[in-house]
């Protein structure tokens, strides 16, 4: 089986060294509940902390309880108020920081702004910013989970642990769909595909790419590569600067590679947000003959009217996991299903605080994914 083994992991979940504190950063209380899954897990209690807003918006953060010495695992989901998640955040770490912690290890499973990971026009590289930021602040430690660009590991200078959920969706597709060996994986974008080749391998089931999809917001439209001017504005700069016109990048119409007639498709990506793009994927592999469709990510932020869109498309149901409260999107459409990623990081914290080996935990990951 590709996926961790629940037994193997279950029997040795509860042996920890003495000197673990683990916390939960969120002062709203419907981020708490992976925090209470993971601390279950791994039979200790939750560490004693007050996190709140004063009424002027600021963050307030007091630890109830001694860490000095000991190993200080702080989870952190992501809430819809995304920038009050991350000073709760750093002013924990820096509290445990000035309170004389042996370790600050961040268990953050959706790393927020990590789509702004590259460069575009006059922009900025914002996570980049914000690993700065968490190492500033005294994070010695990064476990999270599927990284939107795994180059964004590069941007810290302490140790992360970029954990993989593919093999806990991959038992769900083999659990919950009755006839999942007539399924085709379908990466919605050619880069995205090679993300989840090797995941599918493992079963009998075939690959299939969308391509030609409209360009949206990451596109090399909108990055550094298009920022010299045209050659109709050359003499506005310098009458003997000479610079070729750009030839804008064309679209080729939507089409798909791979058999999908008469097949469950299963769109697979990393975060599923603006859902447009899931749908119009959709309706294109019904139009291809795919009788039953499903969307697979590992991060539902499923902003905005997301619930009601996916209600009234033609997907059958969208699966990702717990590493954003979703409570309430799943209140409004009864389609979005949740997988639970609590076990393996359980595992990667029990594992880093008995000074275990990590390789367990990424066994048939490919160099590449």
């Amino acid at each position: 089986m590709f996926c961790v083994p629940s037994t193997e992991i279950g029997a040795i979940m509860n042996i920890t060294k003495g000197g673990l504190v683990l916390f939960s950063a969120n002062s709203n209380s419907s981020c708490m509940e992976l925090s209470k899954r993971i601390a279950e897990r791994l039979g200790v209690e939750m560490g004693k902390v007050q996190v709140y807003q004063e009424p002027n918006r600021e963050t307030r953060v007091q630890i109830q309880e001694s860490v000095r010495g000991k190993d200080v695992f702080i989870i952190q989901t992501v809430s819809k108020d995304v920038n009050t998640t991350i000073m709760e955040l750093l002013i924990m770490v820096y509290a445990c920081k000035t309170s004389c912690a042996k370790s600050i290890i961040g268990v953050i499973p959706y790393f927020p702004y990590s789509k702004q990971c590259k460069m575009r026009k006059r922009g900025s590289i914002v996570s980049k910013l914000l690993a700065s930021m968490m190492c500033k602040a005294g994070l010695t430690h990064l476990i999270t989970m599927d990284l939107h660009q795994k180059e964004i590991q590069g941007f810290f200078n302490i140790p992360v642990d970029n954990l993989r959920a593919s093999p806990f969706l991959l038992q769900y597709i083999q659990e919950e769909i009755p006839d999942y060996r007539n399924a085709v994986i379908v990466a919605k974008s050619p880069a995205s595909a090679k993300r989840w080749v090797r995941s599918a391998l493992f079963f009998p089931l075939g690959i299939a790419v969308i391509h030609g999809e409209a360009q949206d917001a990451e596109s090399d439209m909108v990055d550094g590569r298009h920022s010299p001017p045209t050659a109709k504005n050359v003499a506005a700069i310098h009458p003997s600067l000479e610079i070729p016109m750009l030839i804008p990048k064309e679209k080729p119409p939507i089409t798909v590679v791979g058999d999908v007639g008469g097949r469950i498709a299963i769109i697979v990506d990393d975060i599923i947000d603006d859902v447009d793009s899931f749908l119009a994927a959709a309706e294109t592999l019904k139009e291809r003959g795919a009788y039953k469709i499903f969307v697979m990510a590992t991060h539902g932020l499923l902003s905005s009217d997301a619930p009601r869109l996916i209600e009234e498309s033609a997907i059958d149901e969208v699966v990702v996991t717990n590493t954003i409260p979703h409570e309430i999107q799943k209140l409004q459409c009864p389609k979005i299903k949740t997988v639970d990623i609590s076990m393996i990081l359980s595992e990667a914290i029990r594992r880093i605080h008995n000074g275990e080996s990590m390789s367990y935990l990424f066994r048939n990951i490919g160099l590449d994914d």
